[in-house]
């Protein structure tokens, strides 16, 4: 693997760690915060995809479309948050994986209903779509460093909302003791129900960014969700730093680790056969690398202290 190679790989890594990061956060919120199972975070994921998809078919306009999916997005996580999942907070965990796997099974029905099973493309904006010259053998695509800037931006701000504000002060507090933050008069539902929607609105931001890059099909969040449990678990459980830091050194070790398992398979097998192992040792990797982090700390890396950080 020469230099300009790794470059691209490296950075294919971060872009791939950022929408990892904007999954996971929301799921660490939710599952952090509130002590709440929700499977159906990947569908979210979906969701913002196909909205963003179906928005840019109505107004041809890309940053519009994104706009108005989120808007959307954030609403459809209220309204589930309002309708199914504030009844099962009470219930114990496998009613709650019982109940959202049954959502995810539900939802991947409905958009193959609404937009068909067959896969859809999403272009990419114009103003985003040439290369810019990194190196003197590189170019590489203006969407994807503009992705990674996104994701780097949001990351900052929701980390500063989490731990510098008053809301963020009430998540932190609810999670550690909620039925004293009730007792002082917050409204903890409430409060509950804008950890989720904004959970929802993270999830559908990811899809609608990831669009134009992968393609868009029923399911399509169903493995980023794995991925996402295991960037939350060695991170550590309700922590926004470890769901970031995590999420980048997963998607570096995913993207890499293909490049180089593929490389090292070459060597002993030819080409096809190289090309369909390299990618599966990757994959396991990822989990061999759970395993050593929770072995020498398990309860991950940035384990929040009583709620999210």
């Amino acid at each position: 693997m020469n230099s300009t190679i790794l470059l691209i790989q490296l950075l294919n890594g971060v872009q791939f760690g950022v929408l990892l990061f904007l999954i996971a956060a929301g799921l660490t919120l939710v599952f952090g915060v509130m002590g709440f199972i929700n499977l159906a975070h990947g569908v979210q994921y979906m969701i913002g995809a196909y909205l963003t998809f179906m928005y840019y078919s109505w107004t041809n306009h890309f940053l519009a479309a994104l706009a108005l999916g989120l808007v959307t997005a954030l609403v459809l996580g209220l309204l589930l948050e309002e309708l199914i999942f504030r009844h099962l907070y009470t219930r114990d965990h496998l009613d709650q994986v019982l109940a959202t796997f049954g959502i995810i099974l539900f939802v991947n029905e409905l958009v193959k209903v609404i937009w068909g099973p067959g896969t859809l493309t999403l272009p990419t904006p114009e103003i985003l779509s040439g290369s810019i010259q990194l190196t003197e053998n590189l170019k590489y695509p203006v969407y994807r460093l503009a992705l990674i800037a996104i994701g780097l931006f949001v990351a900052l701000c929701l980390y500063v909302i989490v731990t510098k504000t008053r809301v963020g002060m009430l998540i932190r507090a609810g999670a550690s003791d909620s039925e004293t933050v009730n007792a002082l008069g917050v409204n903890i539902s409430r409060l509950f129900m804008i950890v989720f929607g904004f959970g929802a609105m993270l999830a559908g931001l990811a899809g609608a960014l990831a669009a134009p890059i992968f393609t868009i099909e029923p399911g399509m969040g169903d493995n980023l969700l794995i991925v996402a449990f295991v960037v939350i678990i060695i991170g550590g459980i309700g922590s926004i730093r470890g769901a970031f830091i995590a999420a980048l050194l997963v998607g570096v070790l995913d993207t890499l680790g293909r490049t180089i398992a593929t490389d090292a398979m070459g060597l002993i097998f030819d080409a096809s056969a190289a090309n369909q192992i390299g990618p599966s040792i990757a994959s396991m990797l990822i989990y061999l690398f759970m395993a050593t982090i929770l072995f020498f700390k398990p309860q991950g890396l940035f384990p929040a202290q009583g709620g999210a950080r």
